[in-house]
């Protein structure tokens, strides 16, 4: 009986052993978090961005909405800076929206679904799906998966580290690294209220284009909170909970098309609005290709003055660089290609440019040599003053 009673008790501690170690398995911890992430019908979350690549980090609130199955307002300002975006989507498509600047930006885009975003966590759900090479280690109190990132950066930041809570299996940062394994974006999130839904009507662009991100919440958890509705908050990175969901082709001279396209990507067509910047300083990128300036030309216009850039070698391309004006009328301009997360700024992309607008500075690269990740890596290159 005693003999009976010791082989009983072996087996219960083996068949518990096995049971523990296949719960903390990389493909039991990945199904939680998937249905957890997922299956919601929506969520909100605050999160700060620090982006540690040039010359001095700079550091950005960042406020997330989600509705099922495709509304998205994220907004995010810079930590010391009056100026805030907002990227939204709602039924009548995507929308980038600068109050400061009275902009709003019109996509014919299926973003975020072809472009991952870290502060996102559905994406962060489709980043771990995605990579059949994912690696999982673990601390005392996370799970941290090792995994590819799949947006505009990835050739510059190949590599992510997701850092999940063990009890509430919810992100508590992501680490964006360079080829070198280097830190270069991190993003700490503060809170993540899971099953919130919103109306339609919450996501309206002309509320944000008119009042401006902080009127609708950019970082206010009390607005959130008032304006969310549904089931009873399911998570909160900050917040104890009990373990209980566990279970569950332009030209390269930037002329003819290419033109066209700059005036609707910066909104030259609200000419004659008063220019807030009527001179600025010419920003220059920075790189290691075996390029060279082969031209460097300034045209003045009743826009003010352009300037212009040619750039020869193996990559070559154009740059375009004017004052930005503001939008008086805060009437959406259309914006060809998809919107593009800069890190700095949220510009648009396509095939063969890149848009963007920083400090009062209108930016637009032509090309028909650089892929779309070799084009954000000359727009995150760029500085002020005579470098060449």
């Amino acid at each position: 009986m005693r003999k009976r009673f010791i082989v009983f008790t072996l087996l219960m501690i083996v068949a518990l052993v096995l049971g523990a170690c296949g719960s903390n398995s990389k493909e039991a911890v990945l199904k939680k978090t998937s249905n957890k992430w997922t299956e919601t019908k929506g969520y909100d979350l605050t999160a700060q961005m620090e982006i540690k690549s040039g010359a001095e980090p700079r550091t950005y609130d960042v406020n997330v909405w989600h509705t099922k199955p495709d509304f998205y307002r994220v907004a995010v300002a810079q930590q010391g800076e009056k100026d805030s975006q907002m990227i939204i989507r709602n039924e009548d498509g995507v929308f980038v929206v600068t109050p400061s600047m009275k902009k709003t930006y019109k996509f014919q885009s299926d973003w975020p679904k072809q472009n991952s975003q870290a502060y996102l966590i559905g994406a962060l759900a489709e980043d771990l799906k995605a990579d059949e090479n994912a690696k999982m280690t673990e601390s005392d109190k996370a799970y941290v998966f090792e995994v590819k990132t799949r947006n505009n950066h990835s050739k510059m930041l190949p590599t992510q580290q997701i850092f999940i809570d063990k009890k509430t299996l919810l992100p508590t940062k992501v680490s964006v690294l360079n080829e070198a394994k280097e830190e270069q974006i991190v993003i700490s999130f503060k809170k993540i209220s899971l099953g919130t839904s919103r109306k339609g009507t919450d996501y309206a662009v002309e509320d944000f284009s008119k009042k401006g991100a902080k009127d609708k919440g950019a970082t206010d958890e009390t607005a959130s909170k008032e304006n969310a509705s549904g089931d009873k908050t399911e998570g909160s990175t900050t917040e104890k909970e009990n373990a209980k969901d566990d279970s569950g082709k332009t030209s390269e001279n930037a002329t003819g098309e290419g033109k066209e396209e700059t005036k609707s990507v910066t909104g030259d067509a609200q000419a004659g609005a008063d220019n807030e910047n009527p001179t600025f300083q010419t920003h220059y990128p920075v790189l290691k290709w075996d390029v060279k300036l082969k031209d460097d030309t300034t045209i003045a216009s009743a826009d003010g003055e352009r300037r212009i850039l040619t750039y020869e070698g193996d990559k070559p391309f154009t740059v375009i660089e004017q004052s930005a004006d503001t939008n008086p009328l805060s009437i959406p301009v259309f914006a060809p290609g998809d919107p593009a997360d800069l890190g700095f700024t949220i510009g648009a992309i396509t095939d063969n440019s890149i848009s963007w607008e920083k400090n009062g500075v209108s930016f637009f690269i032509a090309t028909n040599s650089l892929t779309r990740e070799e084009m954000v890596e000359v727009a995150s290159s760029m500085v002020n003053g005579e470098v060449k």
